[in-house]
């Protein structure tokens, strides 16, 4: 990847990972963590990927993303928000009564294609809006994230055995492995693993990456171009949390807000290092 657009990359993944805490710190609840570990691969979808224009957000030739890992919307806001979806300022409104940002995806938020929360749910939405794509011979693609402990449950493996049965290779599901889910380490709450044997069993193609490296990113989604006849599962390799040092690898920050001194201290690290990067 060229370095100029990387370094712009993560510059805006910067500003997403801010976005998160000032949601999370507002609404004094959220989940800051997975929100954290998402925030380079939604950077890339946006930035460097997908075809969506903030003009235009029902455009019926866009390309589809849906989160079904609901809970960390406020990665998916804080994005959508540097786009021009909507104003940056609706972010410190987040879970708030009336509010345009909810505590899950909703599909009335401009930018949001499909409302989303209940585990397992989001993927076969995205199945279906990829099944609707081929039905009318349309281009775009569909990109859903979800979590490696919301692969545990069933429904999962429904759409998994949904998408490689109906040929699906204009679906791309990453699974967001950070190793941690609310209850604990996932390979000790009920594993998942191997997480990428599963999916090629299932009959997709099987693509491993680094969740921060954007080269690894960017490799990673130009091999899933290339998969004709199959779906494509990205396994992504995350640190929940990631960019907050006392966050990092804590399961304790999967869905809980930051108070004012954690607010404070995280804001901090993430301008000194979006000072870095400017610098």
């Amino acid at each position: 990847m060229d370095a100029k657009i990387k370094k712009e990359l993560q510059k805006t993944a910067c500003k997403v990972r801010m976005g998160v805490i000032e949601g999370t710190y507002n609404a004094k609840s959220g989940h800051p963590g997975g929100s954290l570990s998402i925030s380079d691969t939604l950077t890339y979808l946006y930035y460097s990927k997908m075809n969506v224009d903030a003009k235009a957000p029902e455009n019926a030739d866009r390309d589809r993303f849906v989160l079904s890992k609901g809970h960390t919307a406020p990665a998916l806001y804080a994005v959508l928000a540097q786009k021009g979806f909507f104003p940056e300022e609706e972010i410190k409104s987040l879970r708030h009564i009336g509010a345009l940002l909810q505590g899950h995806p909703c599909i009335h938020t401009p930018g949001v294609d499909m409302s989303s929360g209940s585990l397992g749910q989001g993927i076969s939405a995205a199945c279906g809006m990829a099944l609707a794509g081929k039905l009318d011979s349309k281009s775009y693609k569909v990109y859903t994230i979800l979590g490696d402990g919301e692969i545990e449950e069933g429904q999962v493996w429904e759409a998994a055995m949904f998408a490689a049965h109906y040929k699906l290779d204009n679906l791309v599901a990453i699974v967001d492995n950070n190793g941690l889910q609310i209850d604990g380490p996932v390979t000790e709450v009920c594993s998942p693993e191997p997480i990428t044997d599963k999916f090629a069993a299932f009959g997709w193609h099987v693509i491993t990456m680094d969740a921060h490296d954007f080269d690894s990113i960017e490799a990673a989604f130009a091999e899933a171009d290339k998969i004709k006849g199959q779906p494509v599962a990205i396994i992504q390799k995350s640190v929940k949390g990631k960019g907050v040092s006392f966050m990092e690898n804590q399961v304790g920050w999967h869905g809980t807000a930051p108070n004012k001194e954690q607010y404070e201290q995280a804001m901090s690290e993430l301008r000194a290092q979006l000072a870095e990067l400017e610098g």
